[in-house]
């Protein structure tokens, strides 16, 4: 089956088409390790898990290679870094800088673990990669698209043609637009940093131009380049990085003689409510935030990927409410089953043409919560395969099902309702007046009980949700 994406640097849909089909390479932007990541910062990760899964399925797990980086080179981690050691922690600033480095990759982990995702086959961080970026600076500097000055180094923006095609902005519209900072060391104002000076006090590395870092641009350039090659097949991120990030990823390693990236992938960006996340509106959340709160993992993995990765996803409490209906129901149906074995099972065509459709998540999910649904086993493979029902939400579940079996007579009140339900069922289809039926269902249903009719009978069965106090009512 032919996956066919949405190319951002052609604008259009393309068959996928990799440069090696027993080596296909994807390189994913990755966080800034600085603090918990909030809700946007989820979005990419799980639009690229998809793929990543998706990419495995059609090619073979060992011949795909997803590399997702770390930057652990910025000014607000060596902001704590010195706030800790003004405050007398022991260590050098660059041991506080790797300490407090470790300490949010492990948040990021545990808080992307939580959210189904696969890990990628390599995530490096910047700072074990700057010998590299020396490397490609230098090699920038000899062919004369990158020049120093009072101890930077800059990328000579006007000596690469091709620059902004993939944001589609000139350099011209950029300049009047103000998207670029002055400075006294640059020739020209669109060129941009990529290598600059340290303070004694602050993290740096030996350079020919002296004690400093390395500029944000050229981290990417260099280890994509070292763990996927000069040329791979797909470089993705949120679609606020096309510039000028991902434009400054282009041009630094074109101009280098790299190929890069074949074909770019962006996810629109996330909304709260219909409005912009910002802490000054009050709507700034952390997934962590969520975790504490109750709210599961893969209720957010749902609402996300219920929306096509490149529409604007607005969170709101009511999808939130209405995933966690939908995994629960799919729980409740799927207690009782053992999952097939990941290494022999194999997607139904119908889920892999939605997803090889530019990873249509929406229409996935609808094949699992429609044609699936009344195939229990089925639902339960399959929702696994996309990153749900998990041995530990399955765990969870049990859990919570067993102490509401156990408790207050449950079984003798549903054996009971489902009598009263059977014969209300009988005696409406007589008078062709289903109302009382449906009324009743309708409390079933609102006590957290899931109505399964068949010919031979009605079994009523509690849900997660179930609420035994609300059967009172009704006996």
């Amino acid at each position: 089956m032919t996956i066919t994406l949405y190319n951002t640097a052609t604008r259009r849909k393309e068959g996928f088409e990799p440069l090696d089909p027993e080596n296909v390479r994807m390189y994913v932007c990755g966080p800034t390790v600085y603090d918990r990541a909030h809700l946007g910062n989820a979005r990419p990760v799980l639009v690229f898990d998809v793929l990543y899964r998706l990419l495995r399925h059609t090619y073979g797990a060992d011949h795909v290679t997803y590399v997702r980086n770390f930057t652990d080179v910025d000014d607000k981690i060596n902001a704590t870094a010195l706030a800790r050691k003004e405050a007398g922690a022991p260590g050098t600033i660059e041991e506080l800088v790797r300490e407090r480095s470790d300490e949010t990759i492990g948040w990021y982990h545990a808080d992307m673990d939580a959210l189904g995702t696969l890990r990628p086959n390599a995530e490096p961080r910047a700072t074990e990669y700057i010998d590299q970026m020396v490397a490609m600076i230098s090699q920038l500097i000899a062919d004369d698209f990158a020049y120093e000055n009072d101890s930077h180094v800059l990328f000579r923006v006007r000596k690469y043609a091709e620059y902004g095609a993939l944001s589609g902005r000139s350099v011209d519209d950029m300049i009047a637009g103000a998207r670029v900072e002055v400075a006294p060391y640059k020739e020209d104002p669109m060129d941009f940093v990529l290598w600059k000076p340290s303070t004694d006090e602050l993290p740096g590395w030996d350079s020919p131009w002296g004690r400093g870092r390395p500029g944000w641009h050229i981290e990417c350039s260099a280890m994509a380049h070292d763990l996927l090659g000069a040329e791979f097949d797909i470089h993705g991120g949120g679609n606020d990085l096309q510039f000028p990030h991902h434009e400054n990823e282009i041009a630094q390693s074109r101009c280098a003689g790299h190929g890069f990236a074949k074909v770019w992938m962006h996810n629109e960006m996330l909304q709260v409510e219909g409005k912009k996340m910002s802490k000054s509106l009050g709507n700034f959340f952390t997934v962590r935030d969520l975790l504490e709160k109750g709210v599961p993992g893969e209720v957010i993995r749902f609402v996300m990927l219920s929306t096509h990765y490149r529409k604007p996803m607005d969170w709101t409490e009511k999808k939130r409410a209405e995933a966690e209906k939908t995994l629960r129901k799919w729980l409740d149906l799927t207690f009782a089953l053992t999952p097939s074995s990941s290494d022999d099972f194999k997607p139904r065509p119908t889920l892999i043409a939605a997803l090889a459709d530019d990873l249509n998540t929406h229409k996935a999910l609808q094949y699992l919560n429609s044609s699936l649904y009344a195939d229990p086993q089925a639902l339960l493979d399959h929702a696994r395969w996309l990153g749900f029902l998990s041995d530990n939400m399955r765990e969870e579940h049990a859990e919570t099902y067993m102490r509401l079996q156990a408790g207050g007579g449950t079984n003798a009140q549903l054996s009971a309702l489902a009598a009263q339900f059977d014969g209300l069922r009988k005696e409406s289809m007589l008078k062709k007046d289903f109302s009382a039926l449906d009324a009743m269902k309708a409390a079933l249903v609102d006590a957290g009980v899931e109505v399964r009719m068949s010919s031979d009978g009605v079994d009523l069965i509690a849900g997660s949700s179930f609420d035994p106090s609300k059967l009172e009512a009704l006996l």
